[in-house]
């Protein structure tokens, strides 16, 4: 049986993000050959192509865990009708300098969680967007445009009951995914 490590990029800073605890409850529903890492990308100096010949430890970091996974899930929330702009420089960082990317070929997939209606449905497409000319194979479907309601998650952080099967059937086309699509090396 192979080991899967998958890169966790959350696209919020917020010490109480939904996106944050929907990224902890779901890789509880993963089997155990799946490992799970979260990738930090608050500390991330803004993208500058002057830096691209020396680039900064914490870019060197998030390069190396990217390029140490086989899989990669993203969590997202919105802002203004797209993704945060720390998501959009962590990839901005992994992608350069040009050639050099660490994203490409690695299955992905999209989520988000949101206290609107829609979820996160703008930002996952615009990350969807930039995640297909980063060459990133991205499960796609289901999709998941989660609103952050009472009784989402249990006592425990876990997914709460009413939502439980939902997920479940989620994480399992995401493990088919990643299984199907992963290269180890």
């Amino acid at each position: 049986m192979s080991q899967y490590n998958v890169a966790i990029i959350v696209g919020s800073l917020r010490k109480d993000s939904f996106n944050r605890k929907l990224a902890d409850a779901i890789i509880k529903l993963a089997p155990p050959e799946f490992s799970f890492k979260h990738i930090e990308i608050g500390d991330l100096p803004l993208y500058d192509q002057d830096d691209d010949g020396a680039q900064s430890e914490q870019v060197l970091r998030l390069k190396s865990e990217i390029s140490a996974s086989q899989a990669l899930l993203f969590l997202t929330p919105e802002y203004n009708r797209s993704i945060p702009g720390v998501l959009k420089n962590a990839l901005d960082q992994g992608s350069r300098p040009y050639g050099q990317s660490v994203w490409g070929g690695k299955p992905g997939a999209v989520l988000g969680v949101s206290v609107g209606a829609t979820g996160t449905a703008l930002a996952q497409q615009h990350l969807r967007n930039v995640l297909a000319y980063l060459d990133v194979p991205l499960l796609g479907q289901p999709e998941m445009f989660i609103q952050a309601k009472e009784g989402l998650f249990d006592e425990h952080g876990g997914i709460g009951p009413a939502s439980l099967g939902f997920f479940q059937g989620w994480m399992q086309r995401y493990v088919d995914w990643v299984r199907k699509h992963a290269i180890h090396a």
